[in-house]
């Protein structure tokens, strides 16, 4: 089992920075792919970004390239995600993700993949 912690979240406004963080305990080597997902009311949960946490490639999502980061800190089990030049659109419930999975950054992997998950953490980003 691996248990997942999100923090970071708040309210910002549009233009603002925020970085949500994501500390991962238990069988950690359970798991190679580590991500982001985002739930606003009423839609379906979606794929922000995805990496897989021994090393290579790094997933985005079309409407947060160049302005979100996703980075890891092996040591520490953490996996953060910078968001710079916050939207409006943006707003919604974050969620950290685990799984093995080799398709980890193909951009039809979706939600129902991963196994872990965290509890949540609230980013609203005001016009």
């Amino acid at each position: 089992q691996v248990q997942l912690v999100e923090s970071g979240g708040g309210s910002v406004q549009a233009g603002g920075s925020l970085r949500l963080s994501c500390v991962a305990s238990g069988d950690t080597t359970s798991t190679n792919c580590m991500g982001w997902f985002r739930q606003a009311p009423g839609q379906e949960r979606e794929g922000v970004a995805r990496m897989y946490t021994t090393g290579g490639s790094v997933y985005y999502a079309d409407s947060v390239v160049g302005r979100f980061t996703i980075s890891q800190d092996r040591a520490k089990n953490t996996v953060s995600l910078q968001m710079n030049s916050l939207k409006p659109e943006d707003t919604g419930m974050y969620y950290c993700a685990a799984v093995r999975t080799f398709y980890c950054t193909q951009s039809s992997v979706s939600a129902t993949t991963f196994d872990y998950w965290g509890q949540g953490t609230q980013v609203t980003v005001s016009s």
